[in-house]
């Protein structure tokens, strides 16, 4: 029951993000996959395919932590029951946000596609609200002081350099 919670949650949030928007974009703008024929255009999609290792290794690992740790999923209907704060958590608190973000932003690489960046930066800008709004009043009503502290010192989706060491 818990690998059919985990996989809902997957196949309704991240694969529409990352799979299904990006697919009805390249076929509304007519994008396809192809490889570069100059050098610039090769560099973009090894680079792009860099960028998607991070993503991919990034929101894994984050659910991985969820599953076992926090004893819940990504979605909002069956959230995390204790707060998760190792792994990628101790450089950025929504690392799952930041490896979709990446996974995006590789995909407009590959593709060299505006519109897959565009939306990229959309998802992003939608985050950056969403977050500090919606998602952080109800992480410190659930998870309280420990919540606080760890906001006091892990920045929300751009990551710092060293990870936190929590006592």
């Amino acid at each position: 029951m818990n690998v059919l919670r985990h996989f809902a949650a997957v196949a309704i949030l991240p694969f529409t993000v990352t799979v299904l928007i990006p697919w009805w974009v390249a076929r509304r703008d007519r994008v396809v996959l192809a490889l570069g024929t100059s050098p610039d255009a090769l560099a973009l999609q090894g680079a792009g395919v860099l960028v998607l290792s991070v993503g991919v290794l990034l929101f894994a690992s984050s659910l991985g932590r969820f599953a076992t740790e926090g004893e819940g999923t990504l979605a909002p209907w069956d959230p995390p029951r204790h707060l998760v704060v190792r792994g990628p958590y101790r450089f950025v608190r929504n690392p799952m946000i930041s490896g979709v973000i990446f996974i995006l932003a590789a995909e407009a690489m590959i593709l060299r596609s505006q519109s897959h960046a565009l939306w990229a930066v959309t998802f992003l800008i939608v985050n950056l609200v969403y977050i500090p709004l919606i998602e952080e009043p109800m992480l410190r009503m659930r998870f309280g002081d420990a919540y606080r502290e760890y906001c006091r010192h892990v920045p929300r989706v751009f990551p710092r350099i060293r990870p936190w060491r929590n006592s």
